[in-house]
């Protein structure tokens, strides 16, 4: 009988010294040290505070997001960081934790947010300083000036009563949280957490988002850089895009790409339109099949009126793929309609460019599937409050993520999905040594990104220090 057992015979003993796992995860943690993260949650979470205790709630705070941002899902898994002192040094019992969640109430959300802006800005000074330049977001292989702020909503559903969970639209149980991200980075900007049942084009929550995101945005960069704000048709509503247009007279050069709803008065002008060019691919090839056209000067004027003065709108028809959801119109016309409405104006860009720019906010649905790994995919409590604190976290584990990213790796992992940055980087295990109060981590001979953790760590120690 011929053996086909290719592994080594194993047995499992306890007693292991000096061995730890997760060593890349050390990277986040610093990092939030570096950008000045740790102590702005410090002072955030410090505030009224009568008396001294072993954990810090802002530090309690940062753990979790590291927590998060390493693909830890529940406040159990601390555990994880809280069983390897040499590496992460102290970590808060679960209870603390729980107790730290409960204590960030509305004004101390407000502060957490705060001290988020303020480490984005030393995290970009840094770029700057050691990369040169901020990402761009890139469409047909031509840098977009100034900023590109994602927004869209998801389902998380939720398994079990939680205060606030609803029926969802799509005929489940759960939140809608409102997120924000930007494009150029992939930093979340700002989220929302809001019952199952919100509503999905709700102005006053987009305003709130976006007012948070553009306060994540230090001011040097905000005034000055073109924003462009992208939607799907959630974000059509009069009043959202009048308040864009609005933010002109506080000193911001903003604009707006959304999607529109195909109502009767769009149908008419899409059955009239004629002058039907090719619409283009993201690498700048002809879209087979697809096409796109102007309505702007086809639409009933008491239409365009509800939108603000400059607004375009600008349809695309494209022969639908497999399993494509079709209204009554596009089965009757055999194609598939797409429209949306943008002020950007005539002669800053061809139609076809326009259209290319707008479907790229697509790649905010990546954003969020990696997200929902990254913490707000699964809700720890059954109380609101401690949720949206939950929400914050993940939003700056994420962010610690997206600034490893920039300001410490090259190649491959720069541009890596969490998943994979912590199966390869993050998750990492090594063996510790302590010698003239150094401890030294060796990572496992042969792995093979060992080189990539060692400069990591390298241009950690390089970034220039925060002012304190």
């Amino acid at each position: 009988m011929q053996t086909t057992a290719s592994r080594p015979k194993v047995v499992v003993a306890a007693g292991g010294r000096g061995v730890v796992a997760h060593a890349g995860t050390r990277l986040l943690s610093d990092l939030a040290d570096k950008t000045g993260l740790t102590s702005g949650f410090l002072q955030a979470l410090g505030v009224g505070r009568l008396r001294r205790s072993a954990h810090d709630p802002g530090r309690v705070a940062v753990d979790l997001a590291v927590l998060l941002a390493d693909g830890g899902e529940a406040i159990a898994d601390l555990a994880v960081l809280r069983q390897q002192p040499r590496l992460f040094g102290p970590v808060a019992s679960d209870a603390t934790a729980w107790r730290v969640l409960d204590s960030i109430d509305e004004p101390a959300l407000a502060r957490l947010r705060a001290a988020r802006a303020g480490a984005r800005e030393l995290a970009w000074a840094q770029l700057v300083e050691t990369r040169r330049s901020l990402p761009a977001s890139v469409v047909l292989g031509r840098e977009l000036p100034g900023f590109v702020l994602d927004i869209d909503a998801t389902i998380v559903c939720c398994h079990s009563e939680k205060e606030a969970a609803a029926p969802t639209w799509k005929h489940t149980f759960g939140y809608h949280p409102l997120l924000c991200f930007l494009d150029g980075t992939g930093e979340a900007l700002a989220g929302l957490l809001r019952p199952g049942n919100a509503g999905s084009n709700t102005a006053a929550d987009h305003i709130t988002v976006l007012q948070h995101a553009l306060e994540q945005i230090p001011e040097q960069h905000c005034y000055g850089s073109p924003i462009l704000i992208r939607s799907d048709s959630a974000g059509s509503s009069h009043a959202f895009l009048t308040h864009i247009r609005e933010l002109r007279r506080h000193g911001l050069d903003t604009q707006f790409s959304v999607g529109v709803a195909i109502t009767e008065p769009v149908r008419t002008a899409i059955t009239i339109a004629g002058d039907w060019i090719p619409a283009l691919n993201p690498d700048g090839s002809l879209r087979n099949g697809a096409e796109i056209t102007e309505l702007t000067n086809l639409l009933d004027p008491v239409v365009l009126a509800a939108f603000p003065a400059g607004t375009r709108l600008i349809a695309r028809r494209e022969r639908p793929h497999p399993g494509a959801q079709l209204s009554l119109f596009d089965t009757v016309n055999g194609m598939r309609h797409q429209v949306f409405a943008t002020d950007t104006p005539y002669g800053g860009a061809s139609i076809q460019f326009l259209e290319v720019r707008h479907r790229a906010h697509a790649r905010v649905e990546d954003r969020i599937r990696c997200g929902k790994t990254t913490g707000f995919g699964r809700f720890p409590s059954r109380v609101f409050a401690i949720n949206a604190a939950w929400l914050e976290l993940a939003l700056t584990g994420i962010d610690l993520l997206v600034w490893t990213q920039h300001l410490l790796l090259d190649g491959h992992l720069a541009v890596a999905e969490p998943k994979k940055l912590r199966y390869r980087l993050l998750h990492v295990a090594a063996k510790t040594s302590r010698t003239a109060r150094t401890t030294t981590l060796r990572i496992a001979h042969g792995w093979p990104w060992t080189d990539d953790l060692i400069l990591a760590f390298h241009r950690l120690h390089e970034l220039p220090e925060p002012v304190t």
